[in-house]
This record gives structure tokens, sequence and C-alpha cells, in this order.
């Protein structure tokens, strides 16, 4: 026959421990064991070993037999004289304050509590000008909201939810089970009202007892300067409305700037294609390019070639949510060679090559 442990170093504390320190302990350990949460080989020996252990040593008369006497002091486990489970361990009301942490404190049954709605996610498309600038634009959304004909309360306009009978509008009742550990209660949801804690007898015919329905709505939503393709709009609490009271979720709009004809974006800078001739490029030039604020003067130095760039101090994407602060304009020459000439221009091209030079042949290497 196995040797039985010393009840102090099953629960894990000194001889001279208090009653407080007693109860804590088992508390510890028992919501470690437990067989309903633990699916260990050993859990159920270890679980029936504390609540041996616990039920001499919670027992002023017990445990001072025991201190005597040892095992042999103790009258046996808990199972001895018939007094079973936790009934008898002081947690109250035979539910048991350990319980409470198994069932309630787990998420187990009970009055269902409020849930927060859920988000929603819509996508909205902008100018480049408008990103640029910032806009307050309107957008319809469809969401789940309060029943406007029951103001949520799920009842038919005249009467109330009135509180579920069988559970006293606790969402829980409690069902006692025997094992082989003694008496223990368990906490199941209210099959009557759900979990909800109240009963609707009438419901109403709009929302069909829910307390909710879906709607169209238009919002406004302001869109900050300097917002990029892909950002996110966070507006609280402007998602679905949550059950049983529980706040709304939020709306999360993502923007999309359109590709624009003249500009491309990068990052806080917009880049604009110069194309120039090949008489412009070589001379140089003075002239008005487009930006996002209006047209600004541009000197273009002579000999530029394709690829270089210029920059316009300011004339990009405002920096977002750093006032007056701005990007530049990337001006990117590009000299266009013509693909068809006149009589005219194909001899003043040749004269142009000719006082310039043959030019030098590009040595050939050979193996």
């Amino acid at each position: 026959m196995a040797t039985k442990r010393d009840y102090y170093e099953v629960l894990g504390i000194a001889r001279g421990a208090s009653d407080d320190e007693i109860k804590k302990a088992f508390r510890k350990l028992a919501f470690q064991y437990h067989p309903d949460r633990n699916k260990e080989d050993d859990a159920e020996a270890k679980f029936k070993e504390l609540n041996e252990a616990y039920s001499v040593l919670c027992d002023a008369n017990k445990r001072a037999a025991y201190d005597r006497f040892g095992h042999a002091g103790a009258n046996g486990g808990p199972f001895a004289g018939g007094a079973g489970g936790f009934e008898d361990f002081g947690f109250g009301g035979g539910l048991g304050e350990i319980f409470e942490t198994f069932f309630g404190g787990m998420g187990g049954a009970g009055r269902q509590a409020p849930r927060r709605g859920t988000d929603l996610n819509y996508r909205m498309s902008i100018t480049l000008e408008e990103a640029s600038t910032g806009i307050e634009k309107e957008v319809n959304i469809q969401r789940v909201e309060a029943c406007e004909e029951c103001k949520g309360t799920g009842a038919k306009e005249g009467t109330t939810p009135t509180k579920c009978t069988e559970c006293g509008g606790q969402g829980k009742v409690y069902q006692v089970q025997r094992s082989v550990f003694g008496r223990f209660t368990n906490v199941v949801t209210c099959p009557r009202c759900r979990g909800e804690g109240q009963i609707i007898a009438d419901p109403c015919a709009k929302c069909k007892g829910s307390g909710r329905e879906r709607m169209t709505r238009t919002i406004k939503v302001k869109i900050p300067a300097g917002i990029d393709n892909g950002n996110q709009i966070r507006m609280s609490g402007g998602g679905n409305l949550g059950e049983r009271g529980g706040s709304a979720g939020d709306l999360y709009l993502t923007v999309n700037v359109a590709a624009h004809k003249q500009f491309r974006r990068d990052g806080d800078n917009v880049v604009y294609e110069l194309p120039l001739n090949f008489a412009q490029a070589a001379l140089g030039i003075e002239l008005e390019v487009p930006t996002l604020y209006g047209p600004a003067k541009l000197k273009v130095p002579a000999g530029v070639q394709t690829g270089k760039v210029i920059r316009l101090k300011g004339k990009g994407m405002p920096v977002l949510n750093r006032a007056s602060t701005f990007g530049d304009e990337w001006v990117e020459i590009k000299v266009v060679t013509p693909e068809k000439l006149n009589k005219k221009q194909k001899r003043l091209f040749e004269e142009l090559a000719a006082s310039l030079g043959t030019p030098v042949e590009a040595e050939v290497e050979t193996s």
C-alpha cells in the first residue's frame, strides 16, 4: 500500500500556516489539477489527494488531531463520515468559490456579457488634387444600428422585456452532479432565456426581437491633406452596433488616390515629365510647367540631357499631419527625337550635323 504524503506537503504550505493561507493554497492547486481542466493522466489522483488534505487541514479539530497523531489521528480522508465534495469546505452556498473560478472566471455559463460590434471596412477614391488640399466627402455605408421601432429593446412598442423567472435574471442555472469526489454544482446557461437573463414575450415586428437592424447611412468624412494611396481613416464607433448593450465597432475607410494624367507621386514629392526638342535642350529655355497649385516658371539650362531632374521646391504634396510642410515637384527632362521631318527641317539638321562634325566611331574589340 502506498504511503500517504504529508498533508502540508501536498498543499505546499508550512505547518504553522493560517486558515487563509490553507484556503489560498488549495484554491490554486485545485484549479491547476481539476480533472475538468487538466487532462494529464495523474491529474485526477492529485486532485483527490488535494481534496483529502484540505478536508483535514481546514477543520480545526481534524487538523489538531493530524498534527498530533498524523494520518491515524485524522479519521480518514474527506469521504469518511459522509461529508463529500466541497460543500463542507467553507466556500459557501453549495456552489463553491472555486467553481466560480472554474466556470464564471473562465468564460463559463452566466448572463451573456455585452459584445462589441464588428468593424466595417470601406474603400473610397479621391483625386491627387483632393489629396493635396484635403477634402470633406460624403460616403454611403450599411451598418447595424439600434432598431428605430423598439429603440433597441427588442420588444414591441408599449411593452418591455421581463426578467427570466427560471434563472432570476442571471442567465445561468445550477445543476448538481455526483462523482467520486462528492457533490459538485455545475453552472450552465439558462435554457429558457439562453443566457440573456430576460424574456421578450411580444417581440418587435421590425427587428424580430433582436433590437438591431441594418441601415444605410450617409456620413461625412474629413480627409486630411497629404493622405496617400492605401492610408486608412478610422472613425471610432462608426461600425456595427454591439449586442446586449455592447459598444459599436469602428469604421475604417481605405483611401484610393486615383492615378493622375500629368503627375506621378513619389512619397511627399510629385514627378512631372517635361518633353523638350533638340533645340530647346541645346539652347536652354524658360517656360511655365504645371504644378498641383497652378503654373510655375522653370528655367532649363542649355545642354540639358534626358533624365536631368530640376526641383521646384515646395510644389509637391503636403506632409501628412505636418502643417505647412511640403514635398517638392521634380521636373524630369525628356529630350524627344522627332520621328518625321519636313524638307526644311531635314536640311537644317543636315547643316547642323555637318557643322558639328562627324562623330568619333566607337572602337570594336576583336578577339
